[in-house]
């Protein structure tokens, strides 16, 4: 079993910046990648980041791409994403979430990730 926990959400203006963390613990042994998703209200939830946890290659969804970054501490287990230039459009719960399963390629499909956190809110004003 992994347990996740994310942190770092808040409200800020357009145009600001958010660090999101997600700290896991349990089998962290047994990850393979993380990945960032986030769900608007109203909306199913999607894709943003995903990082290969021994290589740290990374992928982005093309709404993020450019602005937000994803990267990895792997000796403190702790993932995170740096979001810049944030737009109101990315108001949403942001869940981070663990791969425990090898495979080929990035992970974007949400039943391709086998534990996740309880969420964070993103809040960006106009």
């Amino acid at each position: 079993q992994v347990q996740l926990v994310e942190s770092g959400g808040g409200l800020v203006q357009a145009g600001g910046s958010l660090r999101l963390s997600c700290a896991a613990s349990g089998r962290t042994f047994g990850i393979y990648g993380m990945g960032w998703f986030r769900q608007a209200p109203g909306k199913e939830r999607e894709f943003v980041a995903t990082i290969d946890w021994t290589g740290g290659s990374t992928y982005y969804a093309e709404s993020v791409k450019g602005r937000f970054t994803i990267s990895r501490e792997n000796a403190k287990n702790t993932m995170f994403l740096q979001m810049n230039n944030l737009e109101p459009e990315d108001t949403a719960v942001y869940y981070c979430a663990a791969v425990l399963r090898w495979g080929f390629g990035f992970k974007i499909r949400m039943n391709e990730y086998d534990a996740w956190g309880q969420g964070t809110q993103v809040t960006v004003s106009s």
